[in-house]
């Protein structure tokens, strides 16, 4: 039972859904009697240790599925939920210290805080589409929002929903981004970055 993932688009009423592999790949389904425990009903979010098997078809499912830790796991995502909005509050606090000492432009601020909404919200319906079988919002997509300034919020909400916070790989490009957003924002606060804003805005 090497493997772990998060239940999604479990429909109750029928006994069956799917399970988001913490490894990223394809959802793979999973029916009531392959629970060994039986006396809770599975939810949408929960973290299970399964094993793989193919059906007639050759199919990949989901067998002797097992709750991962509930209370254990409750307290991790409550702390890395903590973190994420401890960076958010960070982040916009040097923001707004480095704008009020005129090192950065007012309207970044603005932008930031815009960007992250947006990027929070598209989060949100990533994770709704992938419980329910919806369209999905690209990978791409979501680094660019992050290179964009919506990193903060994209944070969050990757804690918040649990959504590809266990894929190693689009972690690993998402602190790319985010070097790269904050790389920028420190290079316009330079004086070669504060000739570049002027010439843009065409302040004096």
């Amino acid at each position: 039972m090497g493997n772990q993932g998060r239940i999604t688009g479990w429909k109750d009423e029928r006994g069956f859904g799917f399970i988001e592999s913490s490894a990223g790949g394809d959802r793979v389904f999973v029916h009531i009697s392959s629970f060994e425990n039986r006396g809770r009903r599975p939810q949408n979010d929960d973290l299970v240790a399964y094993s793989l098997k193919r059906d007639q078809e050759g199919r990949l499912q989901a067998i002797r599925v097992k709750f991962v830790g509930d209370a254990t796991s409750r307290k991790s995502e409550s702390k890395s939920v903590l973190r994420a909005i401890v960076v958010f509050g960070a982040f916009f606090s040097v923001l707004g210290t480095s704008i009020a000492l005129g090192n950065l432009p007012p309207a970044l601020f603005t932008i930031c805080m815009i960007m992250s909404c947006i990027a929070f919200v598209t989060y949100w319906y990533d994770k709704s589409s992938s419980r329910t079988g919806g369209w999905r919002t690209r990978e791409s997509t979501l680094h660019i929002l992050g290179i964009l300034g919506g990193w903060p919020g994209a944070l969050v909400a990757m804690q918040v929903f649990r959504h590809k916070s266990s894929k190693q790989s689009f972690r690993g490009t998402f602190w790319g981004t985010v070097v790269v957003n904050c790389s920028v924002l420190v290079w316009l606060a330079t004086p070669m970055g504060s000739d570049v804003i002027r010439s843009i805005t065409g302040a004096t």
